[in-house]
């Protein structure tokens, strides 16, 4: 079945229950002042573009890119459930995502992840993120990883 990737309202049960996974593997991970998870409101907010991936129909991964007003957005809330892993779902989420980053001529794409996390930290340096320090209303946690990549020379 074909992989579909399309702006939608997060407000939806398939959503909902992605978001809900994706909470409970980072609780199991880290603990709750390590973690940096946008609430269903604040993935609804101007600024916010969200994006699901459905196969045949079935949610099965999202991500958003929360635009911060100085040229630059965010990862956020990038997540593929477990059984539509291996099948180009995270890839295709992030090309998505870099897509319209370029078209709306952002110079920067940043994100935080979990040290413990290192099938989302290979995908982003394959992608060309690298370290940075902490950024935006983030403070330094030894449990977060800070990435960027650039999109245009300043």
């Amino acid at each position: 079945m074909p992989l579909t990737i399309a702006i939608e309202c997060p407000r939806q049960d398939g959503v909902v229950r992605l978001l809900d996974m994706s909470n409970a593997y980072a609780e199991s991970l880290y603990p709750a002042e390590s973690n940096h998870m946008l609430d269903l409101a604040s993935l609804e907010k101007p600024g916010v573009t969200f994006w699901v991936a459905r196969i045949a129909g079935d949610i099965v991964g999202c991500c958003a890119l929360v635009e911060a007003g100085d040229g630059t957005a965010e990862i956020k809330r990038m997540f593929v459930d477990p059984v539509a892993r291996g099948r180009s779902v995270a890839r295709k989420l992030m090309e998505t995502l870099e897509a319209a980053a370029a078209e709306r001529n952002l110079r920067a794409v940043r994100l935080e992840t979990g040290i413990y996390q290192p099938e989302a930290i290979g995908l982003y340096r394959r992608f060309g993120y690298h370290e940075i320090a902490a950024f935006g209303s983030y403070q330094p946690d030894p449990l977060s990883l800070f990435m960027e990549k650039r999109l245009t020379k300043d």
